[in-house]
């Protein structure tokens, strides 16, 4: 064989080797954006989980997960979700944490850091409407 064509052949099969080593592209999808946890009594406790799909071709990595206020707590199980898997958001929202003098219509925050090139944060959100304590 030519010089030329032995490295034209090489370099072909270690670009198809390198493409089928390297997988495809993970892409974080969330059952739903929001929820609402309608009227909650200052002091009760609510939890929920919000099902987090991994739509795409390669595993999808949840890098953290972070919360807009110290009243809501959330993480995703398991961490790393394979192409076409899902894994559960747990969220867990204290309505008594700013004490009972804080009531009122309330919206927090979870964000999901991950490795989806399109999307490396995605967020839901999560409302109530607090009610004083009944004396």
């Amino acid at each position: 064989m030519f010089p030329k064509l032995k490295i034209f052949i090489v370099t072909v099969l270690a670009t198809l080797v390198l493409v089928a080593c390297s997988g495809g592209a993970p892409d974080i999808q969330l059952e739903s954006g929001e929820a609402d946890l309608g009227e909650l009594i200052n002091g009760e406790v609510k939890t929920l989980e919000v099902t987090v799909r991994n739509a795409g071709t390669g595993d999808l990595i949840i890098e953290a997960v972070t919360t807009s206020c110290g009243c809501t707590s959330a993480s995703v199980e398991p961490s790393t979700i394979r192409p076409g898997g899902e894994g559960i958001l747990h969220i867990e929202y204290d309505s008594g944490a700013h004490g009972p003098e804080a009531n009122g219509p309330v919206m927090r925050q979870i964000f999901i850091a991950s490795n989806d090139p399109d999307q490396p944060e995605i967020e839901f959100r999560l409302t109530a409407d607090v009610f004083p304590p009944e004396s």
